[in-house]
């Protein structure tokens, strides 16, 4: 965790110093300065969470739950703001502003365990599988009609079905499901490309982009093919670090989603594995807090943390290199936004605490 935060706040520097200065008064540090600010409260509260027993969270966890939808309803208030277009944050004091949506993915995280929990048996047939995805649909739902962030909702619907998954004793079942869902899902993408290609919705004109994105390279292509130029100009070691030419203004935005194509730049193939293995190797380390949990709930409640990250990791590499359509989704630990990175560290909170429960036996 450290070893990215710390290579985070590298790369955002590098990345995003040139914009900086030329939008923020001349202070190339301004975002390097305000995520260093949330990497301090974000290791500040990653520590006090790792402090509370995880068990207090089972009877408070459907009331974060609900806080969850409350907050993300307060969108549409006076107190939503709009940024980018977009009205998906609430402003706070001195000129800070909470994107809700964050919150409803820790509420899922503590709610969905301790739902399983308290069903027990009852998990196992159908109904019991369909009552979880009721309640992490209804969420995700939430997300998408009140803050019209269809990524997120796509990672609070993954964590719920990753969550039954792993819980549950059939597995081939929702693995052919799975692999039927991308097939279909894939399938008709490329039909609505080719069917609306008239369409004045944002939605499937991302699709479009997708599918040709270099028709679309002076409009809504252009940050797709500038990033696609940045990485296939880094190579195997890249041109180095600080040396990038596609973030002086080529790649919009470039210290938010598209961090990845820069790191590829500068770094090459080899900086981009080496990112990629920290990841792999975060995940391991929690999957080995998840098998020797002392209890279901801090078993569930880590491959929750583990799930939100290897989804979210999995959509922004996909999406900076063209696998999948734009979905806006940022790269934990590394990536600009203050939001975002304090609750990925409470998460972590959560899975240290977990942690610390754990007793290995020793054989005298």
């Amino acid at each position: 965790l450290i070893c990215l935060v710390c290579f985070g706040l590298v790369m955002l520097y590098s990345t995003s110093s040139y914009s900086a200065m030329m939008k923020q008064n001349g202070d190339s540090l301004f975002y390097f300065k305000r995520q260093l600010l949330f990497c301090i409260v974000g290791f500040i509260g990653m520590w006090l969470v790792s402090k509370i027993d995880y068990h207090w969270y089972i009877n408070k966890s459907k009331l974060f739950y609900f806080f969850s939808i409350f907050m993300m309803f307060l969108v549409k208030t006076p107190l939503g703001k709009e940024v980018n277009g977009a009205k998906r944050w609430i402003k706070l004091p001195f000129g800070q502003q909470l994107q809700p949506a964050e919150i409803a993915k820790i509420a899922v995280i503590l709610f969905i365990p301790a739902l399983i929990c308290t069903m027990g048996k009852e998990i196992k047939p159908w109904k019991g599988v369909i009552r979880v995805l009721a309640w992490g649909g209804f969420s995700a739902a939430v997300v998408y009609l009140i803050t019209d962030n269809l990524s997120t909702a796509i990672i609070v619907m993954g964590i719920t079905c990753i969550t039954i998954f792993v819980v549950h004793p059939k597995t081939k079942i929702f693995v052919g499901i799975a692999g039927v869902g991308i097939v279909l899902a894939i399938a008709g993408a490329r039909i609505l490309g080719t069917m609306m290609e008239t369409s004045g919705s944002f939605r499937l004109r991302r699709i479009l982009v997708w599918l040709h994105p270099e028709d679309f390279a002076s409009g809504d292509g252009y940050q797709t093919i500038q990033a696609l130029y940045a990485i296939g100009s880094g190579g195997f070691l890249g041109r180095g670090l600080g040396n990038s030419i596609q973030k002086l203004g080529s790649v919009p935005e470039a210290q938010n989603d598209m961090i990845f194509s820069i790191i590829c730049e500068e770094l090459g193939l080899f900086g981009a594995v080496c990112v990629i293995l920290l990841f792999v190797l975060m995940l391991w380390r929690m999957m080995v807090i998840a098998n020797n949990a002392k209890d279901l709930y801090g078993a569930l409640l880590v491959t929750g943390i583990m799930s939100h990250i290897a989804i979210q990791v999995v959509l922004n590499i996909a999406v900076v290199t063209n696998t999948i359509p734009n979905t806006g989704v940022i790269l934990p630990f590394i990536s600009y936004g203050g939001t975002s990175l304090v609750f990925l560290m409470a998460e972590m909170g959560l899975a240290l605490s977990v942690s610390k429960g754990i007793r290995l036996d020793t054989i005298e």
